[in-house]
């Protein structure tokens, strides 16, 4: 999956050394369909907290949404035009823990306001046990009494996170900048810079996969290296 996330190549033309590319995208779809991904990204995700001191599950986290434009792929069912980003396409919303890492993810068209996907994105994350989530910080546009009452319901507050009167231009904001720099992150893969999947729920597995490689590289950087996994062989050999 590196070869389409991080390349952005086609199915149809992955190397040769893969088996033929209908197996592999079927492959795909099973994964797709049993949440597989998700599965693998909750467990490196648990890993990496755990090893940086903190509890596998976060109480606090970051909401915000990214609007790509799509290619001819996709069809005007699923797509649509965000006239504050001046793109026509699908938009992914995204929820992060404060340290960067993906919770949850969904993808709808892009003229769905963010404060309506919002809930729906809380929704799928609270309905797996173990959750702890107890703040989250939005920007200004997460706002209304039926997404404060859809939070309410898991116990969940929402914080909200302003730009200061009379800045202009770009402002690192507090808290908020962590789920920026995660979109940052994910537009460095080439298949997420625009949207080619005929299916919403596709794209979303994208997003996955590109956390999944992201996060597995992170880990295999901090993993202890010889020889200081092994200090005492080094001394031997020269021995």
């Amino acid at each position: 999956m590196r070869y389409l996330v991080d390349n952005g190549v086609k199915w149809m033309a992955l190397p040769v050394d893969f088996p033929y590319w209908r197996a592999v995208y079927d492959f795909f779809r099973r994964w797709r369909a049993c949440d597989y991904v998700r599965e693998l990204h909750e467990r490196l995700r648990r890993t990496a907290r755990e090893r940086s001191g903190r509890n596998a599950e976060p109480s606090a986290g970051v909401i915000d949404s990214q609007s790509v434009d799509a290619s001819e792929t996709v069809g005007e069912d699923s797509r649509g035009y965000d006239g504050g980003k001046a793109r026509d396409g699908r938009k992914r919303h995204v929820l992060t823990d404060t340290d960067g890492l993906l919770l949850e993810v969904t993808v709808t068209t892009a003229d769905v306001h963010d404060s309506k996907a919002a809930p729906a994105l809380l929704e799928t994350f609270m309905d797996q046990p173990g959750r702890l989530l107890k703040l989250v910080w939005v920007d200004s546009a997460y706002q209304g009494p039926a997404l404060a009452k859809a939070f309410a319901c898991h116990g969940v507050r929402v914080e909200v996170v302003r730009r200061s009167d009379g800045r202009r231009g770009f402002v690192v904001l507090a808290r908020r900048w962590v789920v920026e720099r995660t979109l940052s992150w994910l537009s460095r893969s080439r298949r997420l810079n625009r949207d080619h999947e005929r299916r919403p729920d596709h794209h979303a597995q994208m997003v996955w996969w590109a956390a999944v490689i992201r996060l597995s590289r992170r880990l295999a950087g901090d993993a202890p290296r010889w020889p200081e996994r092994r200090p005492g062989r080094l001394l031997r050999a020269r021995a």
